[in-house]
């Protein structure tokens, strides 16, 4: 027995269930005419896209989802397609994949492991199912799983003892540093104990905060990688089977770390602004690393012409800030604007001379500098119907070292889960590419420049020692008393974890951002504004 299975590691729309339905139709046809594949698979919940979230709760939603998988058995012939979708029956909802063959329903299959951890919220939506799924087809008993249930154990197994002699499973796991050698090293050790070869299809591409990175492959039944497609693009590949054993095949090299996290960061952006119909993007370059980090991936994303940069010195703006964000909108050959903001902020601070008389300044005419400049960049992308991406990274964001309406205004935050330890090792990868971030921005001490000589150690710990307790305390749940065993200063500490229980509420008011590491803000961290909780 000969089989060819395509796997088509595709970038689906959540929601735009006719162009999801179209893709499909144009990859089989493409994998049945190029490729001579006798199968194709596609990712979990492949006609809704994933994560589709409450789109799931709308009856009418799901209607249009059964409708379209049941229509697209009599749209291609001459190949069978495996589809994921949101199957409706007897009032439950199940996160199912459907065989399709010459307009015929081979099998249909209905999770078993429905995750509801971390980024994963499937039990407010489904039912579980109880039952594998095996199908016959070209004289092979293939079995059917979808994403968690490989990572659980007893699912495969009871799969094997069904009768399948190798098992397709449909994916939609999302990107975090390292998640990929992970996958690959549970899911190696699940075909190894079982001894079934596996076809492994996942999703690739930008869905708000989380990126797919795509990555599918399949595994003999040694658990040996015998086929692995390129992480983060599209691609529609096929592995020829002999028997139930796969022919050894193209293996794509992974990428290290630092620059599968570029990479993850430039698809981000790239999906967010295509998805959503902008014209492209504009940030503030204020000659800081963060925002000259934030300009080379919105480049690499986008293109040198769909990206602008505005320039808004104030009397506090050192020269070589001015000097070096030139330079860097000049090295990506990028429009940019210089527009000094001390016209509004002596505007404001003139309309608020009497209600401020005397009180001393503070962070208050701070945060009227940068909200000056919130102002002219929303102003800017309102106009140009381009996407206005903020700056923050991970630190502030986790700090509150950051304005409400100021520099958080916009619609997009690109390094809002990147540290700042990363921000600078990201920088260094990039200029390994092309020298494109002067070395000044990446070695002289960071600054908002919001006050005489201000750095921002004025404010915060050193980042050496910041952000590893804000890993240990954000990422890992570690109490302070055991931050502080494992050697930090117990002021150092202290200080950090009060400006992370303080500031839920301006984290709660922040755009979304591109999910890089196993504990984001957002769908993976959910704490209450309001609350008594202190974590020293």
């Amino acid at each position: 027995m000969s089989l060819k299975i395509a796997l088509a590691q595709i970038n689906f729309l959540i929601g735009n269930i006719a162009a999801n339905v179209n893709n499909i139709v144009e990859a089989a046809i493409h994998a049945r005419d190029e490729l001579g594949a006798d199968i194709i698979v596609f990712p979990e919940l492949t006609i809704t896209g994933y994560p589709a979230e409450d789109l799931l709760l709308r009856p009418d939603f799901i209607t249009a989802a059964n409708n379209a998988v049941y229509q697209l058995a009599d749209r291609v012939a001459g190949i069978a397609l495996v589809v994921g979708f949101p199957e409706y029956e007897a009032g439950k909802l199940y996160n199912s994949a459907m065989v399709l063959h010459q307009g015929v329903i081979l099998a249909c299959y209905r999770k078993q492991a429905l995750p509801n951890y971390g980024v994963f919220d499937e039990q407010r939506y489904f039912s579980a199912g109880n039952q594998p799924c095996v199908f016959e087809f070209n004289g092979a008993f293939i079995g059917l799983t979808i994403c968690e249930d490989v990572w659980q154990m007893g699912i495969i197994d009871a799969t094997k003892k069904a009768g399948a002699e190798l098992l397709l499973t449909l994916n939609a796991s999302p990107f975090n540093s390292g998640k990929i050698h992970q996958r690959e090293a549970i899911v190696c050790h699940q075909v190894r104990a079982a001894q079934i070869p596996l076809v492994y299809v996942n999703q690739v591409g930008g869905q708000d905060e989380l990126i797919f990175d795509g990555a599918s492959f399949v595994a003999d039944q040694q658990g040996d990688i015998v086929f692995r497609a390129a992480e983060f693009r599209e691609q529609i590949s096929v592995v020829e089977f002999d028997g139930n054993r796969p022919v050894k095949s193209t293996c794509a090299p992974l990428y290290n770390e630092i620059s599968s996290e570029y990479l993850a960061l430039v698809l981000g952006i790239k999906d967010y602004v295509r998805k959503n119909g902008f014209q492209g993007a504009i940030l503030g370059l204020s000659g800081g690393i963060d925002s000259a980090l934030v300009l080379a991936l919105a480049v690499d994303a986008l293109g040198h012409d769909k990206v602008e940069a505005v320039l808004m010195p104030s009397r506090y703006t050192q020269d070589m800030s001015l000097e070096d964000a030139i330079l860097e909108a000049e090295a990506f050959g990028v429009k940019y604007h210089i527009i000094p903001i001390e016209p509004a902020v002596n505007a404001f601070t003139g309309m608020l001379a009497e209600v401020f008389a005397g009180t001393a300044k503070d962070t208050t005419e701070e945060n009227i500098q940068a909200r000056c400049r919130g102002v002219i960049l929303m102003a800017i992308s309102n106009k140009q119907g381009k996407l206005l991406l903020t700056t923050g990274n991970k630190s502030e964001m986790s700090v509150g070292y950051a304005t409400l309406y100021g520099d958080m205004a916009g619609g997009f935050a690109p390094i809002k889960d990147v540290p700042k330890l990363l921000v600078y090792q990201l920088a260094r990868y990039r200029n390994s590419l092309s020298e494109v971030i002067p070395e000044r921005v990446i070695i002289r001490p960071p600054s908002a420049e919001l006050a005489p000589d201000q750095i921002d150690e004025d404010s915060l710990p050193p980042y050496e020692v910041l952000d590893p307790i804000l890993e240990r305390y954000v990422e890992l749940d570690q109490s302070a008393e055991e931050i502080i065993a494992a050697g930090f200063k117990r002021e150092d500490v202290a200080r950090a974890i009060t400006l992370v229980d303080r500031n839920e509420y301006k984290r709660r008011q922040s755009p979304p951002g591109i999910r890089i590491t196993a504990r984001a803000f957002g769908r993976d961290r959910r704490y209450p504004i309001t609350s008594g909780y202190r974590g020293i």
